[in-house]
């Protein structure tokens, strides 16, 4: 399941072009002016799949309490924006997954401190603690940074400043 999961990414994200313009459009209307200068830093593929996770978790939350709350919204849109950081396109994403679960991942966090290629590895290995740091410096809300912080770490959900209806949503929604 995962490995399809992967796959489909991985295809999905060599296609060239910016998400559409309704797109475009209601991501603008969603992340304030600073949240949007970092979401369009990313490349066109993390946007589209950005704006495709928080499409979905702004369906998943309608009809409940936290529906239309642009918090559960940005979280979506900028939950990988650390990946920024490592400068990698699609092919070095791969080699830098697949290297950092041989190497193990607290190996390749260890990286950061060097350079060169294994320094890149370890940034995108640290995406999310990269990431949520960059949302708190441009000035977006806390509860997109601690999402970007832990989305991939299960153990720290029930932590987070985020209901447990939202956290299954951005789940579900970034694990299609």
């Amino acid at each position: 399941m995962k490995l399809r999961h992967l796959a489909r990414r991985f295809f999905g994200a060599l296609r060239p072009g910016p998400p559409a313009r309704p797109d475009l459009e209601w991501v603008a209307g969603v992340l304030s002016p600073a949240e949007l200068t970092l979401w369009n830093r990313m490349p066109n593929h993390d946007r589209r799949h950005s704006a495709a996770v928080a499409r979905r978790v702004d369906a998943m939350l309608d009809g409940t309490a936290q529906a239309g709350d642009r918090r559960w919204l940005a979280a979506a849109l900028l939950h990988d924006v650390g990946k920024l950081d490592s400068g990698f396109g699609v092919p070095g994403r791969v080699a830098a997954t697949v290297t950092a679960a041989a190497a193990g991942r607290d190996t390749a966090r260890s990286w950061v401190a060097r350079r060169g290629l294994r320094r890149r590895i370890g940034l995108y290995v640290e995406h999310p603690r990269l990431g949520a740091d960059m949302i708190r410096v441009a000035g977006g809300t806390e509860e997109a940074a601690a999402w970007a912080a832990a989305h991939h770490t299960p153990d720290r959900w029930p932590t987070l400043p985020v209901p447990r209806v939202v956290v299954d949503a951005l789940v579900a929604a970034d694990d299609d």
